[in-house]
């Protein structure tokens, strides 16, 4: 009877301490009893349809967007307002550029050198800077130089003597129209580009090629 007792005692001290450890590993929840709140969803930003253009970057490539919101919306940081100026393709010294055949004659500059274009998109397209917008002075048609200034050899000064409409000879001088067909021609060293081969002939000038010259 005695066995029995301790043996009913020692099965209620097993059990007392197997639930003691159970107390100890049970986590306690304080966070108030409720489901805790999901993050919102990002939603993509909504833009209105102003249209007040701006210019944006996205850090190589510039765009035009219709307003600012839509810009951003697009990851782009505005750098202006309005649209994108287009920007120029920068070809070196070989950009092409493209002139229309209008006559307007201008007189351009290359470093000391005058010389007069049909047009001022074509002076610009052979790197010369306009500098007046009428043909430049006889003279101005050279480089400028000290041994330029003499007088091209075989061919005297001009005698102020000379009628109008007449040349150095006294000869009646030539009418050229105004017909854009530009040629390249040559005096001496000079090379030159005319309007036409009447206008080069008539300054004296041999046409030794159809086209402007390079």
């Amino acid at each position: 009877m005695v066995s029995f007792q301790r043996a009913l005692i020692r099965i209620g001290a097993f059990v007392a301490l197997s639930l003691a450890g159970l107390t100890a590993c049970t986590v306690v929840d304080e966070g108030g009893g409720g489901p805790r709140p999901r993050p919102e969803p990002s939603f993509p930003q909504m833009c209105t349809m102003e249209y007040d253009p701006v210019c944006a970057s996205d850090g190589g490539r510039r765009r035009t967007f219709s307003n600012a919101c839509q810009a951003r919306a697009d990851g782009y940081r505005i750098v202006g307002r309005g649209e994108c100026r287009p920007e120029r393709p920068d070809y070196g010294d070989d950009r092409p550029q493209v002139c229309t055949r209008e006559y307007d004659p201008v007189c351009a500059r290359q470093g000391r050198r005058e010389q007069t274009f049909s047009n001022a998109c074509m002076a610009e397209a052979q790197g010369f800077r306009v500098i007046s917008n009428r043909e430049c002075r006889r003279a101005d048609t050279r480089p400028v130089d000290d041994s330029d200034m003499r007088p091209p050899q075989g061919r005297p000064d001009r005698d102020p003597d000379v009628r109008p409409g007449r040349d150095p000879d006294n000869r009646p001088q030539r009418a050229c129209t105004r017909e854009f067909a530009p040629v390249c021609a040559r005096q001496g060293r000079q090379r030159q580009t005319f309007p036409n081969a009447c206008t080069a002939e008539a300054e004296g000038f041999r046409v030794i090629d159809n086209n402007p010259c390079q």
